[in-house]
């Protein structure tokens, strides 16, 4: 899959933009992992215009994660152009537009998914920030605002129209959020149109390399994205790459899955503070499969999540090991 001048080979795994999780650590492993792709936190336009320092920091990138994409988001059209340029000076390889949030404090302001209900003003959004930038810029979207109004076979023919280079699909509406299972028959109906030439990446759901495989071979998407999926769990990526290379199912090992998660600590504690480090990685602990279903767990569940220094978690870390994993 090419988007623009970036070649991202065949069957390409990119790892999802998610608020609060795809911080320059976590992309980083995620890429080591076998990830073709990585996003940012998506970034408010109106509040990088404004300049505020918590959301410049989310356009820090690094050459080692590349290629790297920046997502934006908004509503008002002035500010997308004006963010998508002073992105595009921080070099990311593309500029990603945010069409499918489906959380209240973003949709609800008619930002995000909330874009959905009014496609006049989402298309030429989308248009002008083409425009303004010589960055390939992409979409990221869902399949409509709610079941009665799935129009992404409408929508995206004219959003290739307006000049993005891909456009990615989540399978679910934004009154769906993420609940119920995720319809990728109307992301396989986008590749089945004649009148699309631009990539299409499909995303919901991917948590296994046997579900990824399928969503290539069934849909046939040109790329899919995790996101759920990986937090917690950056070795996804290798075990897809390694199942699509050899067909066969091989699990990373589990003393590197928990030096993986420590090193998401520490670098975590580093970038911030011992107190928000931890806070900030907690989202990764309680989702991480790596616990899941371990019997008699939940003392232990407790007091890790409950941990705020660093030492704890490295103590409980190899408590869970000695527990449940002696012979690994």
């Amino acid at each position: 899959m090419k988007i623009g001048t970036i070649d991202l080979g065949s069957r390409p795994v990119v790892l999802a933009p998610m608020e609060d999780v795809t911080d320059p650590s976590f992309r980083l492993i995620c890429k080591e992992q076998g990830a073709a792709m990585v996003y940012t936190e998506f970034v408010s336009s109106e509040a990088l215009v404004r300049d505020i320092p918590s959301t410049v920091r989310k356009l820090q990138i690094n050459d080692e994660e590349r290629p790297v994409v920046i997502q934006i988001y908004g509503r008002d059209p002035e500010a997308m152009v004006e963010a998508a340029r002073i992105v595009e000076r921080a070099n990311p390889d593309l500029i990603d537009i945010n069409f499918g949030c489906p959380v209240k404090k973003v949709a609800g302001k008619g930002a995000g998914a909330g874009m959905l209900r009014d496609i006049p003003k989402l298309l030429s959004i989308t248009e002008k920030v083409v425009k303004a930038v010589s960055t390939p810029v992409t979409v990221k979207t869902r399949l409509g605002w709610d079941c009665e109004n799935k129009i992404i076979g409408d929508l995206a023919p004219r959003l290739q129209d307006c000049g993005i280079a891909a456009l990615t699909v989540h399978g679910r509406t934004r009154s769906q959020m993420y609940t119920g299972e995720a319809d990728w028959n109307p992301i396989g109906a986008l590749k089945a149109d004649s009148r699309i030439e631009i990539p299409i990446i499909g995303n919901g759901d991917i948590t296994t390399p046997e579900k990824a495989l399928d969503a290539f071979e069934t849909y046939k998407v040109d790329g899919i994205m995790v996101g759920r999926g990986a937090i917690g769990a950056p070795w996804i990526f290798h075990e897809i790459k390694h199942f699509f290379e050899t067909g066969e199912k091989k699990e990373v090992p589990v003393t590197e899955k928990f030096g993986m998660l420590m090193r998401q600590i520490r670098e975590s504690i580093k970038s911030k503070d011992e107190r928000r480090g931890i806070l900030h990685i907690r989202r990764h602990l309680a989702a991480t499969p790596l616990l899941k279903g371990l019997p008699d767990f939940r003392p232990l569940r407790i007091k890790m999540l409950r941990a705020d220094t660093l030492e704890q978690l490295a103590d409980i870390f190899e408590e869970i090991q000695t527990i449940y994993f002696p012979e690994e």
